[in-house]
């Protein structure tokens, strides 16, 4: 008899705690949110800020490196979720990279003299910035495209 009081006992409590576990813990949809919230806000940054002065240029890589910290950050337990946060990870990292290194350049171009070594200066600078910011749209920008999409057809399945 006291074999079956401690099964009375030990099923309801291991039934509470399962509810517990599968209510605390995410679903496939909160975690495609949460990783689409981040996105976006890393987008509309590149969207708003683009093509502005050095400065702001500064200002968006250093945005993105928060972008990329907060998909770092982001707790996802789902793996095709996981894997397709690293793989944004990596395009906001390059696209950071990218225009921190126009924007020294851009830098470098204002700071020239008029001069014939100023000129040379500034040859340069935008031969670095047409290199950094063409590598980076098309890379970057495809790959984004693409992660979008996949992200956006897996997450249609989590509805």
């Amino acid at each position: 008899m006291s074999v079956w009081c401690k099964y009375i006992v030990i099923a309801p409590v291991s039934l509470s705690i399962a509810l517990l576990v599968t209510g605390c813990s995410e679903n496939k949809a909160s975690q495609c949110q949460r990783l689409i919230q981040v996105v976006n806000e890393g987008n509309s940054l590149i969207d708003q800020k683009k093509g502005q002065q050095v400065i702001t240029t500064m200002q968006l890589s250093r945005d993105l490196e928060a972008v990329t910290a907060s998909l770092e950050e982001l707790n996802l337990a789902d793996p095709k979720m996981k894997e397709l946060q690293s793989r944004f990870i990596k395009v906001f990292k390059n696209l950071s990279q990218a225009i921190a290194k126009a924007a020294r350049a851009l830098g470098a171009a204002k700071t020239a003299e008029a001069s014939a070594s100023g000129r040379e200066k500034i040859q340069k600078a935008r031969t670095e910035i047409d290199t950094a910011l063409t590598a980076a749209a098309k890379t970057a920008g495809k790959e984004s495209d693409a992660l979008v999409n996949e992200l956006n057809k897996y997450c249609r399945q989590a509805e």
